[in-house]
């Protein structure tokens, strides 16, 4: 009997959230997705674009979503002319991203954790070059009717999704070639 009422009152539970939950659809234009890869030598910044995405929203709360990058747009936005394209190209190769073959990246809200007014520590499975990892991100949200702005960051192993080029982790002898295993990332995410 026990056991009856405690899955009665799970499914209740259940229904009540899909009944209440809402899919906003992220405004792929004002969104923004940039990053920071560091090596011995100094630090590169970039961007890259958002293709699609949605927030699951249960009243004012973050509930769930999905995101989708795509690759093909990684930019470098701190050099210029033949570098800028020269390393662009660079990682778009298997040395790093792959983009031929793996031209999105995913990543999808697992669970949100209210840390304090509108900070959230969110964490989801981040997939780069086909493989999933975990990932938690600290963020603020704000949420006011269907609007919802969702900024933040995380820092993310990149030997961790087989990009091993440069890392001193994995090749000795590198000297001031060793680019940092951990690249960070930064987001703007805002719903239309």
């Amino acid at each position: 009997m026990r056991t009856l009422k405690l899955t009665l009152i799970l499914i209740i539970a259940s229904l009540t959230m899909s009944l209440t939950a809402q899919s906003v659809k992220v405004n792929t234009m004002k969104s923004k997705l940039t990053w920071v890869g560091k090596k011995v030598t100094g630090e590169h910044t970039g961007t890259i674009m958002l293709k699609s995405g949605e927030i699951i929203l249960n009243g004012k709360e973050i509930a769930g979503g999905t995101f989708v990058f795509d690759m093909k747009t990684i930019k470098v936005t701190d050099l210029e002319g033949d570098m800028k394209k020269q390393l662009e190209g660079h990682l778009e190769s298997d040395d790093f991203f792959s983009v031929a073959n793996h031209p999105k990246a995913k990543f999808v809200i697992k669970g949100v954790e209210k840390i304090k007014g509108n900070e959230y520590k969110i964490k989801g499975n981040l997939t780069i070059k086909g493989i999933t990892k975990p990932v938690i991100f600290k963020s603020m949200v704000k949420v006011k009717g269907k609007m919802v702005m969702v900024k933040g960051s995380a820092i993310v192993d990149r030997t961790k999704y087989d990009i091993k080029y440069g890392s001193g982790s994995f090749f000795k002898g590198l000297g001031d070639k060793v680019i940092n295993d951990e690249f960070a990332l930064s987001f703007e995410i805002v719903t239309e």
